[in-house]
């Protein structure tokens, strides 16, 4: 295969689908999107006996267990991107949306109406369901969609993209309007991030090697979904059950997702009772605990923790632990380690909680509750297109509006400017 080729045949596949998409109804963009969720049902022996391969491959290549589940397609997971999918077709088109409408003094009537962005490439690892979550986000926005997911699902991100292709010919909509690159070569990725006459966005999301990558290397602009270093501060202040139960869902429930915490902060008026509480139950979780000078006062038998453990997005069941003297301290901690993700506070103290909301500058700020809220379909967007952690153009979770734009349509009757 000449991959380059190949790749210039793929964007400009896109570009001409982007056009015809943008003008496409919602029903029948609806009618599409029932179809994959159709189809994806009923192959799901196809699905889970292509992931198989992926599964198999990975603990080869001794990939972590975390790592493996964030990959794995059961049963259920498989029902669950389906249901993402009916979700999407439950919410509003926002294309078309006349977001303002002004009446110049000269009689010019100004409309700012969204519209989707273009063409759009998302660059991904590991879960396979991002393949379905992305396209169908991107269908019901009107865009045109290249997927790239990682060399570990390859066999698995064909086999969804093949039941969406399957779906879009049998609705008679163009099925280069969702395009998987399906070739590991590295090489195409170059290209991709190199084919800014043909794409209006690069949405790369992964560990932080992939997202510098995509940031360094590409002429088109970038949103970045980059890691989570997420940080649940237990204030002085905090009801210690719910701050249990919290912390335990937080990194526990799915250790290898973006929004899981990875640095417990608790205030030492408090930590002499929590943590061995916490500890113990962590321990019976299999996390390791990994703690400051202090912390480990209390819990000599945890691991020390490292300058870098402070900054780094595990992805496993292990969590820094640091004893902090004041909710200052926490920010301050915060704001040099975190990654602008999803940080909480446990606290009754509302002064406390306003001033961690107002001074944490994440894309999701959370009191007295889980960071794996931070998802789109929990925030009621249905399906995801990821976390964002920039300010521009989206933040936090992706749905469907952060998919478009907006253009001006202004109409006159022959003014002209003097």
């Amino acid at each position: 295969m000449n991959v380059k080729d190949y790749i210039d045949t793929i964007v400009k596949d896109a570009k001409n689908a982007s056009r015809v998409m943008a003008t496409v109804s919602s029903s029948a963009k609806n009618a599409a999107l029932e179809q994959i969720a159709h189809n994806l049902l009923n192959c799901k022996t196809t699905l889970m006996s292509e992931n198989e391969k992926d599964i198999k491959a990975a603990e080869k290549e001794g990939l972590s267990s975390a790592m493996i589940d964030r990959l794995r397609l059961t049963d259920s997971r498989i029902e669950d991107m389906a249901k993402g999918i009916r979700e999407v077709i439950n919410l509003a088109d926002p294309v078309g949306e006349l977001m303002e409408e002004r009446i110049r003094p000269n009689g010019l009537q100004i409309q700012k109406v969204r519209v989707p962005i273009g063409v759009i490439i998302i660059i991904y690892e590991s879960r396979p369901n991002v393949t379905a979550d992305a396209a169908s986000l991107c269908l019901k926005t009107g865009n045109a969609t290249i997927l790239r997911g990682g060399k570990e699902s390859i066999h698995s991100n064909i086999a969804i993209y093949r039941q969406i292709s399957s779906a879009l010919e049998k609705v008679g909509l163009d099925k280069k309007a969702i395009q998987v690159i399906e070739t590991i070569d590295r090489k195409a990725v170059d290209y991709l991030l190199k084919a800014d006459e043909y794409v209006d966005l690069v949405i790369p999301r992964g560990g932080e090697g992939l997202i510098r990558n995509v940031v360094e290397n590409s002429t088109i602009p970038v949103i970045k979904h980059y890691k989570g270093v997420c940080h649940i501060y237990v204030d002085e202040f905090a009801n210690l059950n719910m701050a249990k139960d919290v912390c335990l869902n937080a990194k526990i429930q799915r250790p290898g997702t973006c929004n899981a915490m990875e640095t417990m902060l608790v205030h030492e008026k408090i930590a002499k009772t929590f943590l061995p509480d916490i500890s113990r139950s962590m321990s019976d979780a299999g996390v390791e605990l990994r703690g400051c000078e202090k912390s480990r006062k209390i819990l000599p038998d945890i691991k020390a923790a490292t300058e870098e453990d402070w900054s780094t997005e595990y992805l496993e069941k292990i969590l820094s632990v640091k004893i902090v003297s004041s909710i200052e301290e926490a920010l301050n901690h915060i704001s040099v380690y975190g990654s602008s993700h999803s940080d909480a506070i446990i606290t009754e103290d509302k002064p406390n909680a306003k001033k961690f909301t107002d001074e944490v500058d994440s894309a999701a700020v959370y009191v007295n509750a889980s960071t794996r809220f931070t998802d789109g379909y929990e925030f009621g967007m249905g399906a995801e297109i990821g976390i964002s952690t920039d300010k521009l153009h989206a933040r936090g979770p992706m749905g469907l509006k952060e998919l478009t734009s907006y253009k001006y349509i202004v109409h006159g009757n022959g003014q002209i400017r003097s």
